[in-house]
Parts: C-alpha cells; structure tokens; sequence
C-alpha cells in the first residue's frame, strides 16, 4: 500500500515538475533573459545566459529530489573545469540527461534541433544561450569550431536520440568527425538511470514502480592525438574513434572513475 501511494504521488509530482519546467523557462525568457542583452559582446551575452541555465537546473533538480521523483549522484564535476574547447560525449538513456550535465558545465555549447529555437517555452533559452541549431550542416562545422576556438565545451549525445533501454548502445560518427576535424579532445560522461524513466517513446506518466536513481559519472579526457597520428583517411580514423567511444560509454560501472 506505501508504494502504490509513494508511486502515485510520485505520478503527480511529475506532472508538476513538467509545468515548473515550463514556467521556469518562460520566466527565464520573460525576465532574466533581457539582462543578458546588456551585455555588449554576444559571448559574454551568451555565457551569462549559459550561467542562468545552470543555476536554474541546479534548483530544478533540487526541488524534483526533494518532492521525490527521482534522487542523482554526479560523479567527477570537478573535472569539467579544467576543459576548455572540447567536446564533452555521452550517453542518452533520458530525457533529464542534458538538465543534468547543463547543471554542472561552466560553459555549455549544445547542437539542438532547429524546431526548439521556435518553441514558446525553450525558445528564447536556445536563442540566448547560444546554442546551435542543426538546419544548416553545410555551416555547423564552421560554428562548432568557432565556439571550441572561445573555449566552449560542446555537450553531445552521439547516438542521436535516447537510447531503448536494454539495448546495444549505437553511436552515430558525427561527433569523432568533429572532433578529427577540430582537433579537439574528449570528455566522456556516463549517464545511468535505475530504474529507467523517461526514455525514448515512454510516456511522461509511465513512471517506474520505485523511484529512478542517476548515476553520472564525469570521466577521463581522451586525447585525439593519437587517432590523428594514425595517418588514416578520415573516414577510417572516425570508425575507430567511434568504436572506442561505444566501448568507454558502454562498460563503465556507475561511481567508477575514469582515472588512470
């Protein structure tokens, strides 16, 4: 009986959380948003808004653990403030990963779909932020290297969308083409969801019967370097990069360091 009632409340907390994001995202845009536009240079503009973000997630996530909807653990933060123009890769196992990562990045620099830059509640946190829309692959390349250049950190989840929960994790090689290509190294991350949530074709309101635990864990930087040092075609160097990205993202155990 106390968790079929833990679990509907927790249903319900949920369904709160949904409209606090929201609202959330329209005060940012409506209020804070416009300081930002005081800012003369559009990277100062940008980082102050990437500022907001994660001081605005870090109370979000706050107040979902202290209603109960989920409890996380974020393992190696520390480590992202060493990092500067580098790609920071992970895995896609829910929709809270980027709230999560964003929470904890001093600067975050995101590829998103082209659509949220017109959505009414995520929109004007896009377009303040920076971030980078997918409409123009032919121009894409050139931003990311720019803001890598600045010293952004550029959040990726190569596999494209949220992973099925049970299944081969499968990387697109997009991000190894960016990083051969910008020469820039790797962060790894590895996100874990217990039991899983709000993943790829779930419903909001299909919650789990206990409450989901995440387990983050920031890991080592690798090195693109070597995989440069290879002297292979491009397209050969990137199936490689790819394949131990897949193998790093893969078999890390939740808590594990990346050390060593």
């Amino acid at each position: 009986m106390l968790s079929r009632v833990a679990q509907v409340w927790r249903l319900c907390a949920t369904a709160l959380s949904y409209l606090l994001f929201g609202l959330g995202a329209l005060l940012l845009t409506a209020s804070w948003f416009p300081l930002a536009a005081c800012c003369r240079r559009p990277v100062q503009r940008q980082r102050l808004a990437q500022t907001m973000i994660r001081g605005a997630f870090r109370t979000y996530l706050t107040v979902l653990s202290a209603a109960g909807v989920l409890s996380y653990r974020i393992h190696g933060a520390e480590r992202l403030r060493q990092d500067g123009g580098c790609l920071l890769v992970a895995n896609h196992p829910s929709l809270l990963d980027y709230v999560l990562l964003a929470s904890v990045m001093p600067q975050c620099d995101c590829i998103v779909k082209q659509a949220l830059w017109h959505n009414p509640f995520v929109g004007g946190i896009v377009r303040a932020a920076g971030y980078l829309p997918n409409a123009d692959p032919e121009s894409l390349f050139s931003r990311c290297q720019q803001r890598l250049q600045q010293g952004g950190i550029l959040l990726i989840f190569p596999e494209g969308t949220r992973s099925v929960p049970g299944a081969a994790l499968h990387l697109q090689r997009g991000a190894a083409h960016l990083a051969l290509r910008c020469r820039a190294d790797v962060r790894l991350a590895h996100i874990r969801c217990e039991p899983a949530t709000l993943t790829k074709g779930a419903p909001w309101y299909q919650i789990p019967r206990r409450k989901p635990h995440f387990e983050v864990t920031i890991g080592r930087k690798v090195a693109i370097a070597p995989f440069l040092a290879a002297a292979q075609p491009e397209s050969l160097t990137a199936r490689a990069l790819t394949t131990f990205l897949t193998q790093a993202l893969t078999f890390v155990e939740p808590g594990t360091s990346y050390d060593g």
